[in-house]
């Protein structure tokens, strides 16, 4: 098997790996707060519940990330967090009392952490101008996910019977399931998946070519300098970010496989010169980070608000909740393929501030109609439809230009640990975003006025960085690159 069907097995897998994580959160939402009433825990352990994926996700993905960018081992790192997968169901379908519920999502959160491994993976082994794309169609499978996951609902819910001492019904089966789902995706991890060499730095960043014999009489001056370069050497060509940021390519899916014949060189410790404040405490990066925490904090503050406003207002029950999610998740899913196709075409920093722009206009139309809804049911029913659309409707853009422009950024030899990083501060939005609108869903107008000025404070950071969000051009000499090879 080549290396570029080993590659595409392998993208294969890590979409199955986000296919599950989004089947997993649909499965067991929709059950867990009847789970707890019948194991006598009080309210707020809902909350705990939730927020406990979340935390031990956000405290466990740099490490992972920082083990991916010694080692280079993803493979390692991915088989290890699908235990921690598999133990943590196997706990929930246990569940024999509250606190072991409340552990089991403790440590199913943990495997969750494996995310910053694999987008580090991603960015290594993809080109620039192809990685929004590689991006948006693993996102997309995440939502694909919330999408069929709430159809296995409709069988599990039937389960009664008993296996060994452990009763299997609506409640505890969702664990079961996906225990058993996440011991496939083991295998399949096992088989399927291959640690491949990172793309060379001259195929991700600049354009290397073998001087040319009439290169002297098409140039009016030599590339390097007043010297005449022997006819064995090489010259570079510089990328430009503006350029480049918008190209793709549909034959980059695989690196060239590296010559047999040549010794692997030692691997320099990637950490060896990294500075945490000089790689994070940058204009561009603190702008995507918060780009990050306020979209995430905003989109789990609506769907932590929208629930009680269809069962207030619209009287929706099970049913009419499962339909308006199912809609939403095949919105989602479109988005995130236009932006795929989008990503050829525009910038990454131009997605974002559409993205950004959209989302504006969502919270200002929640602000004027859904804050205290006038008129008949059909035209309430009406403007929350269009609210929850252009909510949506930005989601992608600003999701994949966010962690498309972070990845070019920051330094590719520790993108493992920075996106960590980054998916820690989505996991702090992710906790305190639910925690916020919770206790404001009766007042609605201070829940979207402050979610606007987050927006608005976002908005403006993109507007006056907008120059540095690009990515950084390199020079690089295959005379070096061939140096460090022998």
């Amino acid at each position: 098997m080549d290396i570029q069907q080993k590659k595409k097995l392998s993208f294969i897998t890590i979409g199955l790996i986000f296919l599950l994580s989004g089947i997993e959160y649909a499965v067991i939402l929709p059950t867990i707060w009847m789970y707890l009433q019948i194991l006598d825990a009080p309210p707020y352990f809902l909350g705990l519940g939730l927020s406990a994926f979340s935390l031990s996700g956000l405290l466990s993905g740099p490490l992972f990330g920082h083990w991916s960018d010694r080692t280079r081992k993803t493979k390692t790192i991915l088989l290890l967090s699908n235990v921690f997968e598999i133990i943590g169901n196997f706990m929930y379908f246990i569940g024999y009392s509250k606190w072991l519920l409340l552990s089991s999502r403790l440590v199913a959160g943990i495997g969750a952490g494996a995310g910053s491994s694999i987008f580090g993976y991603l960015t290594r082994n993809t080109v620039s101008g192809d990685r929004a794309q590689v991006f948006a169609a693993v996102m997309a499978c995440r939502q694909a996910g919330l999408l069929i996951g709430p159809a296995f609902n409709i069988f599990l819910r039937l389960c009664d019977f008993k296996l060994g001492p452990f009763v299997v019904n609506k409640y505890t089966s969702p664990g079961l399931f996906m225990c058993g789902m996440w011991l496939l995706l083991q295998l399949a991890v096992a088989l399927l998946y291959w640690d491949l060499p990172p793309a060379e730095s001259s195929e991700l960043q600049t354009v290397v070519r073998p001087k040319q014999q009439g290169d002297e009489e098409e140039e009016e001056e030599p590339l390097m300098g007043a010297e005449e370069e022997p006819s064995d050497t090489y010259g570079a060509v510089i990328i430009d970010p503006e350029q480049s940021e918008t190209r793709c390519s549909p034959r980059r899916l695989s690196s060239p496989p590296p010559s047999p014949a040549s010794p692997k060189a030692e691997e320099p410790d990637p950490f060896e010169d990294f500075s945490a404040r000089k790689e994070f405490l940058r204009e561009e990066v603190i702008v995507l980070l918060t780009a990050q925490f306020i979209t995430l904090f905003n989109q789990t503050a609506l769907e932590t608000m929208v629930t009680p406003l269809t069962q207030r207002y619209f009287g929706f029950g099970e049913l009419g909740n499962s339909v308006m999610y199912s809609l939403c998740g095949v919105e989602v899913i479109l988005g995130f393929f236009f932006v795929r196709w989008l990503s050829c075409r525009v910038a990454d920093r131009m997605v974002l501030a559409v993205g950004l722009v959209i989302c504006a206009v969502a919270c200002v139309w929640c602000l004027l109609f859904l804050a205290k809804p006038r008129g008949g049911y059909s035209v309430e029913l009406s403007e929350f439809g269009i609210g929850v659309f252009l909510q949506l409707l930005g989601l992608p853009f600003v999701a994949v230009a966010q962690v498309t422009l972070f990845s070019k950024v920051t330094a590719e030899k520790t993108q493992g640990f920075s996106q960590g990083v980054r998916r820690s501060i989505g996991g702090v939005a992710t906790i305190l975003g639910p925690l916020w609108a919770g206790g404001l869903t009766g007042n609605l107008y201070l829940m979207l006025g402050m979610m606007m000025a987050l927006l608005l404070l976002v908005m403006v950071m993109v507007v006056l960085s907008y120059e540095r969000l690009v990515e950084p051009p390199v020079v690089t000499h295959a005379s070096d690159s061939t140096e460090s090879e022998g």
